[in-house]
Parts: structure tokens; sequence; C-alpha cells
């Protein structure tokens, strides 16, 4: 069976940057079409199909900015790359927002490119509009809301771009659930997605884990370690809470990112690295970007487009889809049968302001799960603080400490499953009776609580 000969565009006033990008692609089986300027470019968008394009900066009768732009209005689909000036980043992060796919820099690294257009190329396998909802679902950011189903198209949209994107939001709303939608709909899907909370790591060990080492180069480097952005080699790096960063680990990574290569420490060269990078974090960048706490060059830099994902007070219609999925989920975990939520329930989880958001949701169903009888999850069941006192408003509710909230449940959790094998004089399966779960579940909340 003969494979389909993609076909590309290649725009540059430059006889030479022409010549070489033909020469490189043509060897990648790519047939190519040339122009020197926007006008040609445009006849020939008009005459033939075309699977991706390069453009130039400056072009004689114009700038590649129009171009991206009138591709963007026309075709949508076809992937279009700028070819710009080494450094010149003000105009890469504008190609970007304006909808290029990517870009790269003179002179141009065959490597680099031959990277780009590969991944580029990926996307003429386009999914239908059916198929990425499924895919939502299957991940599982459910739900019928206005809301989400603006998220959905957002990400629809940005998994077709190698742009780093910024997703922002409150504590347990799923951002990198999101990230991770947006990585399995690209190009980059066949790749790891490697997610890294970068508060969780310590400062002085942040450099090894991000770019690797190399054996003797410090003291207990007794093997090479291979780095985090070369785990995500032709993948997606996903940088969570990326506000933790230290400032100086924000400038090795402004370089790694602007560079596309990284060096390993103990290393005298250089690797190139295919990554695209998300980022996401619960605070407010742009503040601490103004108090001089995070470098406006990587801000600029991770957050080329924007994407918010909405708290569960703005979808509250979506709760009963989430809560019967969660259910669905920690019944499966558990091996025994799902429950059911009963109307007070269901109208006391509509009514609660989720400062913890989904996770939340879950934690929240979780323990009902253990305090359930009959199959039925009962409002009682759901232990939610200030449930049956509509006195505050939505705000107060907004200013409760979660951090303290959290242990008070999980003070009731233990003293209610304490209390059952102390009955049952510590007999576990008698005491899962007892509480109407199954002797997994209760094992499986005993460990969790640390109650062994």
């Amino acid at each position: 069976m003969n494979q389909k000969k993609h076909i590309a565009l290649i725009v540059d006033d430059e006889p030479d940057i022409r010549e070489l990008l033909d020469i490189t692609l043509s060897r990648m089986n790519i047939k190519t079409y040339s122009a020197e300027n926007i006008t040609q470019a445009k006849d020939l968008l008009n005459q033939h199909h075309f699977d991706l394009c390069l453009t130039d900066m400056r072009l004689p009768d114009g700038n590649g900015i129009e171009l991206i732009k009138y591709i963007q209005e026309n075709i949508s689909s076809l992937p279009v790359a700028m070819i710009t000036a080494h450094g010149n980043m003000e105009y890469a992060i504008e190609a970007l927002k304006s909808g290029a796919f990517d870009f790269i820099s003179k002179p141009v690294d065959l490597n680099v490119l031959r990277n780009l257009v590969k991944t580029a190329l990926k996307l003429s396998d386009t999914k239908t509009e059916e198929t990425i909802e499924d895919q939502n679902e299957q991940y599982g950011l459910l739900g019928k809301s206005a809301a989400i189903k603006e998220t959905r198209k957002k990400i629809q949209k940005l998994a077709r771009s190698q742009a780093p994107v910024y997703i922002h939001g409150e504590s347990g709303v799923g951002k990198e659930l999101v990230a991770k939608l947006i990585h399995e709909q690209g190009p980059r899907a066949d790749k790891n997605f490697v997610p890294v909370n970068c508060g969780a790591i310590p400062s002085e060990l942040m450099e090894s884990e991000f770019f690797g080492h190399k054996k003797g180069s410090f003291t207990g480097a007794t093997t090479d370690k291979q780095g985090l952005f070369q785990a995500a080699d032709g993948g997606t790096l996903f940088l969570d809470e990326v506000a933790d960063l230290p400032l100086a680990m924000q400038v090795k990574l402004l370089r790694a990112i602007q560079e596309k290569a990284i060096r390993p420490i103990g290393s005298q060269q250089e690797i190139s690295v295919n990554v695209r990078i998300l980022s996401a974090t619960h605070k407010n960048l742009a503040e601490l970007t103004d108090k001089a706490e995070f470098r406006q060059d990587l801000y600029y830099r991770i957050n080329v487009i924007e994407l918010e994902v909405p708290n569960l007070r703005e979808h509250t219609e979506d709760i009963p889809i989430l809560a019967k999925h969660l259910l669905q989920k920690i019944a499966d975990e558990w091996q025994t049968e799902t429950p059911k939520l009963d109307k007070d329930s269901l109208k006391a989880l509509n009514e609660y302001s989720f400062p913890g958001n989904v996770r939340e949701l879950e934690n929240i169903l979780e323990r009902a799960m253990t305090l359930h009888e009959n199959q039925v999850i009962t409002q009682n069941d759901l232990q939610l603080p200030d449930a049956s006192s509509k006195e505050n408003s939505i705000d107060d509710e907004l200013s409760l400490n979660t951090t303290l909230l959290d242990p008070m449940l999980i003070q009731k959790e233990k003293e209610v499953i304490q209390q059952a094998l102390e009955k049952t004089k510590y007999n576990k399966t008698a005491a899962a009776k007892l509480l109407g779960i199954s002797f997994r579940a209760l094992r499986y909340r005993i460990k969790k609580l640390g109650m062994e």
C-alpha cells in the first residue's frame, strides 16, 4: 500500500532558505511548493491542498503574522510554522498567539526542523468532534454544562498547536486532567506525558531532576541519569505548581524552553529535546511576576495561551454526573457495589459551595462510601460542613479554611470506624458488615486513615 505523499508550502524571500527547506522536506518524501511573498502564497493556497506551511517572518509585501491569520481564517486545519530570526522570541510568541502551530529559528537546525515537520504531519489524521467528545468522557472531563463544553472546545483547539499553555484555576478543578487531554488529543499522543509537581522537588535536586546528570558529576551520582526533559522527549512536559520554582531554576528552565536543548549536569554537550510545555498553578502568576517573585520573561514564555478551568460552583448542574462517575470509580477500586445518592443528599451537594472543587467532591463521596448503609448515601453520610444551615453566604463558605476542615472530617470518620471495630471486638469482617460496606472497602479506609 502506497503511503500518502504530503505537500508543504514554503514561503520565504531568500532563495537559499527555500532551497534548504525544499531539499530537507524532499528527503522526507514531502512535495514542496515555494512562494517569495504573501501574494504568491495566497495564490498557491487557493490552488492546492497543503499539509503544512512554513513561512518566514519578514516578507516583501508584509509579514508572516498576516499569512498565519489568513490561514487561520480560511484554512484553520492547516498547521503553519513561523521561521524567525535567532533570539527573536517576541515575534515567535506573537506567531503562536496568532495561531501558528510552532516556530523555528534561523539558522535552521535540521534536526529541530524534521521533528517539527513530523509532529505537524500527524495532524493530517484529524480526530472528529465525536471522537474528541468520547475521549473527553474517557478521561473524565464530564459534564453537559456550557462551561465544560466550552472548556472541551478550547482543549480540542489547543491540542492542534505546539504553543505553551498556562492552565490556571482553583485547587481541585482538574488542571492535570486538562493538560493530559491536550496531550492525548494532539500529535504527541503516542509519546510520553510527564507530569511534575514543581513544589515537591527539593531545590538542590531540581537541576538534576529536570536535566539529568552524568556519572561522577557530584557526590552520589553513581550512574548517568536521564532528566524529565529527556523522559518527555517527543511528548509533553506538564509543570504543575510552576509558581513554586526557585528563581535560579526559572532561568535555566527558560533557556531550555527557548533553545529546545538541555545540558545534563557534568556534561560538556547540549542535547536537543523536542518537548511541548504545559504549566499550571492555583496561584496568581501575574501578581507574583509584579512582585518579582516569578521571572517576567519566563511568565511570557509559558503563558503564550491561557486556559482557565472553571470551578465547580460555575457548573453545579454537572454535580450529579460527576458524583455518579466518582462513585462508580470508588466502587470499582473497592470491588463493591455502587451505591446511589438519595434525593436529599443530591440537593445538599448542589447547594454546597465546594471550595476544594472536584477533588473535594471525590473525598466527600469516598467518606460517604464508608458510612452509608443499604447501598444508599444519605445527607448525613456526606458529612458536609454547614450543610443544614444556609445562613452563610457563598463568600463566607469560600473563606472556610479547608486545611482545617479536612482533619475534622477525617477524625469523625476514624471515630465511626473505631466504634464499629470496638463493637465487633476488632473483627474486621463483622465491622464492615455493621458499617454496611465490604471488607475490602473497610481495609482500604483503615489503611488510608493510618489506623493499621
